[in-house]
């Protein structure tokens, strides 16, 4: 009898906690955090027999399949309830958690980036972000295309209180819900948080459209390759999920934009047209034409810019300090005194015109005041490691930056010229070195473009072999989906290839460069030589982009 009554009292115990553990689980409106559902440790004078029964049913629990199991053991219970009124998580610690980021509406790219800010404004911090892909819709078909993308965030926020903080975000940014999976200015879900496995009647982790959704699983897999998503199968990787899906047709491409008025770089559209970077030497020292713009009057300045639009150029890279190798390095002021003038005359006298300005500079002071001058793009050929300032800089200003690789200074590169591992491995694993501390400063990705560096830590037949390699070093981890910028004009390399030892008469050797570098993969060629290069691009581009 005392046997069969232990029982009973267990079962009556056990019935009470589901009973109250599926009523926690059910109150759609809580904003707390699912630490908050997880256990009846509150009740501090718990009986010996309550005791025992929770360790019974725990052990229960255990025993039952394994698709019960991640549904009811229940990892939130590693969190304790946060003191009242709290604005973060219960016990301070930072967590990872994995954002989808995406737009449809306006300025798509723009509402992902005010989204990105706002979450870093909360104190969620974004860590990393993926590139930004276009998408075609799915589900609800007849609407704009998409962008997404994906972010790593840190927070000490507990689930729920994250997704509040982000439903905030997206409230905050106007968006209004007509339609579930409809037209929206900016959407945030969330993908993963840490390892844990959530069923609850506002949130599912991981996200359950996950496995089904190429434009959520190519950022994703950009981030966390060789993650496991669901841990009830850790042998099945990200990269698993989404090789196992049929590619979209047409394939996904990456989106780098460059200013406001003008379209994303597209770097693995097939179809694209290559980009031709005017150079606007400002300088009395370059190699090539030192001195060319810094003795004469404004309407000669505005008649060379003219004749670069007019020929074809849609960017123009404009520098006030020659970073050929031994040349003397100037004050901050003298640079400025160079670039900014340049900048706001174009800005002046072609504003109808949208022109993409470039500022190739190293320093981040004169970044700063370009951009503010109307630049949309910073070069640096240092690829932010002259200068400690430049790369933190550059993600408060939100604007796109060229990382070029380069070994130490222009004074000393040309000793620095020996890859024990190999060229191309050489520059790829510093490059991704030099992406990785952008995204460590806060440049998103999708803000980001390469420079092999033709020229710089690279004599002679080195820089034949990057141009042979192009692609390679587009396909190399940690580097896919990026655009690159190629630099060959008039170098020291072409003439002694050549036999041509005047820069300025190097334009057919430069014109083999500017082909094999389109049909390698640039995005963009910078040349001194426009009308010239924009015709071997336009036929260049005939021949591979299609």
């Amino acid at each position: 009898m005392k046997r069969f009554q232990a029982i009973s009292n267990w079962q009556q115990t056990v019935h009470v906690l589901n009973r109250q553990r599926h009523a926690r689980f059910s109150y759609k409106s809580s904003p707390l955090p699912l630490s908050k559902l997880k256990t009846l440790d509150h009740t501090k004078a718990a009986s010996p027999s309550l005791t025992h029964a929770r360790r019974q049913l725990t052990d229960s629990r255990s025993l039952s399949s394994s698709s019960t199991a991640t549904t009811t053991s229940l990892p939130f219970k590693k969190y304790s309830l946060p003191r009242k009124g709290a604005m973060n998580g219960s016990d301070g610690k930072k967590r990872t958690a994995y954002i989808a980021l995406g737009s449809n509406l306006g300025d798509r790219i723009a509402w992902i980036e005010k989204a990105c800010n706002e979450m870093d404004a909360r104190g969620i911090k974004v860590k990393r972000t993926s590139s930004l892909w276009e998408t075609e819709p799915m589900y609800v078909l007849d609407q704009d295309r998409f962008v997404n993308g994906a972010c790593e965030v840190e927070t000490t926020l507990e689930p729920l209180e994250l997704l509040d903080a982000l439903q905030d975000i997206e409230n905050s940014l106007g968006r209004k819900k007509v339609i579930d999976k409809g037209p929206r200015n900016i959407d945030l879900d969330i993908l993963l948080y840490e390892d844990l496995k959530i069923n609850h009647p506002r949130l599912t982790i991981p996200h359950i459209g996950i496995p089904e959704r190429e434009f959520v699983l190519k950022p994703l897999t950009e981030l966390i390759p060789d993650k496991p998503i669901d841990h009830a199968r850790p042998w099945t990787l990200c990269r698993d999920y989404l090789d196992a899906l049929a590619p979209s047709n047409p394939p996904l491409t990456t989106m780098t934009p460059l200013s406001s008025h003008h379209p994303p770089i597209q770097a693995l559209n097939s179809n694209r047209k290559t980009h031709v970077m005017a150079i606007l030497n400002m300088t009395p020292d370059s190699f090539s034409d030192g001195g060319q713009n810094t003795t004469v009057d404004e309407s000669h300045l505005l008649s060379t810019i003219q004749s670069f639009l007019s020929a074809g150029a849609t960017m123009i890279d404009i520098g006030g300090q020659s970073t050929a190798p031994n040349a003397p390095e100037v004050s901050v002021e003298t640079e400025l005194s160079r670039v900014l003038p340049a900048i706001k005359l174009i800005r002046t006298h072609f504003a109808s015109q949208p022109i993409l300005i470039s500022v190739d500079t190293y320093r981040a002071s004169v970044a700063e005041a370009a951009v503010a001058a109307g630049a949309d793009i910073v070069n640096d050929v240092s690829g932010g490691s002259m200068d400690p300032a430049m790369l933190p800089t550059v993600a408060r200003l939100g604007t796109t930056i060229c990382l070029m690789h380069m070994r130490g200074t222009p004074a000393t590169m040309n000793s620095l010229a020996e890859y024990p591992e190999g060229l191309i491995p050489g520059i790829a694993k510093e490059l991704v070195s030099r992406v990785a501390a952008a995204e460590e400063a806060g440049i998103r990705r999708w803000r980001i473009v390469l420079d092999p560096g033709l020229g710089f830590a690279k004599v002679g037949p080195q820089n034949v072999d990057v141009l042979r390699h192009l692609d390679e070093l587009r396909h190399w981890p940690g580097l896919q989906g990026l655009p690159w910028l190629v630099g060959s004009s008039r170098k020291t390399f072409i003439g002694r290839i050549t036999g041509v030892p005047t820069p300025k008469e190097r334009i057919w050797g430069t014109a083999a460069t500017v082909a094999a570098a389109v049909q390698g993969g640039a995005d963009v060629v910078r040349v001194h030589d426009v009308r010239e290069m924009s015709q071997v691009v336009v036929m260049a581009d005939a021949i591979w982009r299609y």
